[in-house]
């Protein structure tokens, strides 16, 4: 008996974002027939200009449990805020 397909991770970027969002999932026998397919199940009405495929298993997430010990090391970093100076008001965005 043939093994499944691979899985791979679809992310899309659409015409008017900046950023990739997954949009879904799906099993193809390689990258290149990931791609083809996941332009053709998640780009149907020309919502997109981009797609990723990753292979699920190549994919490392942190795990939500260790999030706070996970994520600590970046809080003794003051100067990384902008805690140290006046802003002006009209400076947007800050």
């Amino acid at each position: 008996m043939k093994a499944e397909w691979p899985l791979f991770e679809i992310f899309v970027r659409g015409r008017r974002g900046l950023n990739h969002v997954h949009v879904g999932s799906l099993r193809a026998p390689d990258e290149r027939m990931a791609l083809l397919h996941a332009r053709d199940l998640y780009t149907r009405r020309n919502e997109g200009v981009s797609i990723w495929a990753v292979r699920s298993d190549a994919i490392a997430a942190s795990s939500p449990d260790e999030k706070d010990p996970f994520f600590a090391p970046s809080g003794d970093k003051v100067y990384r805020h902008p805690t140290f100076y006046d802003i002006p008001g009209d400076v947007p965005h800050i």
